[in-house]
This record gives C-alpha cells, structure tokens and sequence, in this order.
C-alpha cells in the first residue's frame, strides 16, 4: 500500500496527475501491483482512505492535538460506465440460484397453489421444501408462524409432522431387521410380554410386527367404540359396492346402446329414492372424528413406552389381525416398545441415532420444557371460526406414532435417503463407486410395495404399504390419463398438517447411465393448521418441477 501511495504521490504532481485515469493505472502498474479491474476507483479511494488513516493515527501517538489542517479536495472519479457499475465489486450481487432459475416456471405455480390452499382453509402459515435428484431447489414460507407476535414462517420453522412420525419409526425396525434382530411375523410377546396375548371371537390370535406397521392387527385407533367402527367400515364397504354396481350397470347399457326405455328410467329413479331414503335412515351411529377424541389432547408424561401401553393393551381386537385395515396410531406405540427390546436402547435414543445418520439435525420428539428455537405455534378455529391457540397436549404416549417435530429441510433430507436406497440397485451395474443405501434395496422394495387389504385414505388409488401409502403406476387408455408411481405420508395433529411425498423417476437398466441417484421429485409440505389435506397439493408441485426437469435437456 505504501509502494502505491508514493506512486501516487509522484503522479499527481505531473500534468493532469489527478484528474488523468492513465495516471492512476500507470502509478498501480509501476508500484508492481495486479493490473486494476473495473471497480478500481471506488476500491482506491477506500484504500487511500485507511492508509491515511493508520499513518495518521502512528504519528499521533504520544502528541498533543493539534488543529487539523483544511483537506485537500480529492478528485473526483469518472462515473462508471452501466457495464462496469455491474461488475463493480463492492456493489453487493445477489442472482438468484441456477436451480431457482432452471425450475421458475414450476416455483410460480407451486407457489400459488399453496396460497390457494392456505387461503380456503384459513392457515395462519405454511412451509414447503422440494427437491430435485436429492438437490434441495425450492424452500419457502407462507404466512405466520407465530400470529401473536408476527414471526413470519420461514424454510427453518419447526412444525409437528404428526404421522410422517411413522416413517420415520419405519426406518428403526427395517434396521433392525436388516442385522437380524427383528423378526417381523413371530408374536410380539416375544419382545414385549407386557402385551397380553389376545383373542378375537372366542379364538386365540397373533399380533405381529408386521401387522402392526400396515394397521393390520386390529388394534383400536382413538375411538374406542367396536359398534361405531365397524358400522361405518361396512357403510362405507357397501357405498364401495353400490358404486362398483351402477359402475357394472353403466357398462352393460353402453355395450346395449346405452338405451333404455322410460319404465326402466322410472324404476331405476324410484330405487335411488329408495336408497336414499335407506342411506338417511339406516346410517350408522355417528362416530367422532379424531379431533373430537379425548385421547388426543392427553396431558400425561409418560415416562417410555412400555408405560405407555397401558393406555389400550387391555382392550380388545376390533377385528381379527390381517383381516381388515384399521388405521392405529397406538399400534405404533407397541411398535416403539418392540424398537427398545430389540435394539437395547431408549425409543428415543435409537431414533436420534437415525437422525444424527440422516443428518436430520431439526428433527427431535415434541417436549413443552426444552427450547427449541424457530417452533412454530398451533392453531385451530373454534365454534365462532375465531383463530384461537390450541391447548397443550403431551405426546409422550405416541412419539412413534406421530410426536416428532421437524423441518421441511429434514424432511426432504429424509425422503432423499429412501429414495436412494430404493434406486441405488439399479446403478451398481453402470457405477460400482455408489455407495450404500442407508437401507437396502431389498428392503426399500419391501417398504414400498402395497399391502393387500389396506387403504389410502389421502389418495383412493393408492394403498397403505409399510408405514408408507403407496400409489402404483397406471394407464388404462392411451393417450390419456397416466398415474405416476409415488409414495408418501401424511400426518394430522393438534394445530398441524404435514405431508411428505416422494415421486421417483421413471427408471429401467437402460436409462440409468450417466446418472447417479436418487432420481426424482421430494416434496414436504408442513402446516400449522389442523385438518389440511395436503397431498394433492404435494403431488400437483411434485408434477410442476418433474415437468420443468423433464424439458429441460
């Protein structure tokens, strides 16, 4: 700096020395300094600026002050050309990502379906993260994650993911059955003889872990009436039916010409009366929603979750174990007793060791004393459709069901890992450096593969697999409607909605070269707002970026 100040110095005593721009590159150049870019006036002038002021602040030291001396106007620069005030380095630049820019199109119209569905449901805030070929592209946060105070939602916000808890419970067992110990269809006596063996009819029948993960054992859910339960499943098998008949009977007119005379239009008119009337008369008792169930908003701290049984093993089966579907968060809490006995740890403690490996470092159990910095606030309407806070509730008698807290990060973070031990057979062949999956292929199959005699209740087309829902690819006609094979979750708590969907690319041994995986879209959506149903929204953004990704060479 100083071997530049005194070419400076020389140079302004000559002709034109301040005003000439030559001057100053020439004095840069002699000094034996890197030759000046565009912003080297403005960069100059600051240097100028703290040399001067160290060198004063030396010869200052240990004197009295003096009167300073009037300063030397200093030159003044030639404005920058529109090109090089672009380049200017100290102007700050903040471009938007090339991701952001590649998936534009795909983030504009995401983004408006979120709003859409914020504003019909009234949610003071929302948080959605997508991911393309495991590279997070597109955070973003709606609303308020805070109303009270006005703290405004952000990719960071930590929200309750309710029953995306079960997936991630998912992951502990299928460990453990990887190194051998779990077995998934011996009794679940057999690691938790707390659980008393059970009958169903007078006759004695087996629960097992694999029963339990697709809601096969029969297990009550929140409503402890067996009456109200089974009237509606077979309310709702018989409106399945109907519909399948008047489907059958649409058909065989088409293939008649699709005529029918009035007689017949008359008495297909009064049968609909009829059963209209039936359907208004004959409805099965009502049965509460989960929201109006006390078990929900439990204040007890259960201290694990073998303690935690207590809430239901004494009761009986609703149906017999295999038989029909019964979607049971409680099943999970006895899964969460299998995963300690099993494994010799703490639930909890397994868990964090699965988070701490998928770098999922948001995600913890929901706990009302720790700290936890960015939690969001819960919300719900009461009967004046007035926002009003939720009441505290204790979730300790199902973390492994649906009593995690995380981020839209994480839980992209998380549904990167599935999908890549899903894919990551299909690359050995072309990539032999691939590494491991968290979890097997094998495995990942297994998870993702729908089980019979289960439901989908976010998505009719789909099925329940384990601790998954499942949709399968399909196209009945061509050049019409294609379903996509995807796989997802979602989660309802007090005062939260969550969704985490994953929708992998269409991949077979030949289109894999050159391509590492995970392939495909990843979706979390996290809401807090009671009662949102976000997995069409996840999978119309799902499509939007595959679109953008798939025009894109």
């Amino acid at each position: 700096m100083y071997r530049l100040l005194s070419a400076v110095t020389a140079r302004a005593a000559t002709p034109g020395g301040w005003a000439g721009g030559s001057g100053w590159r020439g004095a840069h150049q002699r000094a034996g300094l890197p030759p000046l870019g565009p912003g080297w006036v403005g960069g100059l002038g600051l240097g100028l600026g703290l040399a001067l002021g160290v060198k004063l602040a030396g010869g200052l030291r240990g004197a009295a002050p003096a009167p300073a001396p009037d300063p030397e106007p200093l030159p003044q620069a030639e404005p920058l050309a529109p090109q090089e005030q672009s380049l200017a380095p100290w102007i700050p630049q903040t471009p938007a990502p090339p991701a952001s820019r590649r998936f534009a199109r795909a983030i504009e119209s995401s983004r408006d379906l979120l709003h859409r569905i914020k504003d019909e449901v009234g949610a003071p805030g929302i948080v959605v993260g997508v991911s393309v070929d495991g590279k997070e592209v597109w955070s973003e946060g709606l609303g308020y994650a805070d109303v009270e105070n006005r703290v405004p939602c952000k990719p960071e916000t930590v929200m309750r993911i309710a029953s995306i808890s079960k997936s991630l419970t998912m992951v502990a067992l299928a460990k453990l059955w990887e190194a051998g110990k779990l077995d998934l269809d011996i009794p679940v006596q057999h690691y938790v003889p707390e659980f008393p063996e059970k009958e169903y009819e007078g006759e004695k029948v087996s629960v097992t872990t694999r029963l339990l993960i697709s809601h096969l054992s029969g297990i009550r859910h929140y409503e402890k009436d067996m009456k109200k339960v089974k009237e509606e499943k077979a309310y709702k098998a018989l409106k399945m039916m109907k519909g399948t008949m008047e489907s059958d009977h649409e058909k065989e007119l088409k293939e008649k010409g699709g005529k029918s005379n009035e007689k017949n239009d008359f008495a297909k008119a009064k049968i609909e009366q009829d059963n209209e009337a039936k359907g208004r008369n004959s409805k099965p008792g009502k049965k509460k929603n989960d929201f109006e169930q006390g078990e929900l908003y439990l204040k007890e701290k259960f201290e694990n979750s073998i303690e935690s049984l207590r809430l239901f093993k004494n009761d009986p089966l609703f149906f017999k174990p295999g038989s029909q579907f019964l979607y049971s968060t409680f099943g999970y809490t006895l899964l969460a007793a299998i995963v300690e006995r099993a494994s010799g740890y703490k639930y909890l403690d397994y868990m964090q060791k699965i988070f701490h490996d998928l770098d999922m470092l948001t995600t913890v159990q929901e706990e009302n004393e720790p700290v936890i910095y960015n939690r969001a606030r819960f919300y719900v309407y009461n009967k004046k459709r007035r926002l009003v806070n939720t009441p505290y509730v204790d979730n300790s008698y199902k973390w492994a069901g649906g009593g995690f807290l995380s981020t839209v990060g994480d839980l992209l973070k998380f549904g990167n890992a599935m999908l890549y031990g899903y894919q990551v057979g299909l690359f050995k062949n072309s990539n032999e450096n691939l590494l491991p999956g968290y979890l097997k292929p094998e495995t990942m199959v297994m998870i993702w593969t729908p089980v019979p005699n289960t439901e989908m209740s976010w998505d009719k087309e789909g099925k329940y697999a384990m601790a998954w829902g499942v949709v399968e690819k399909k196209q009945t006609y061509g050049s019409c409607r294609k379903q996509r094979h995807y796989a997802s979750h979602t989660g309802g708590a007090v005062g939260a909605s969550s969704v985490l969907l994953v929708l992998p690319e269409e991949l077979d041994a030949e289109t894999v070269n050159n391509k590492v995986p995970p392939r495909g879209i990843v979706v979390s959506i996290i809401c807090n707002m009671q009662s949102v149903g976000l997995n069409s929204t996840a999978l119309k953004i799902a499509l939007e970026f595959d679109k953008d990704r798939s025009d894109i060479p």
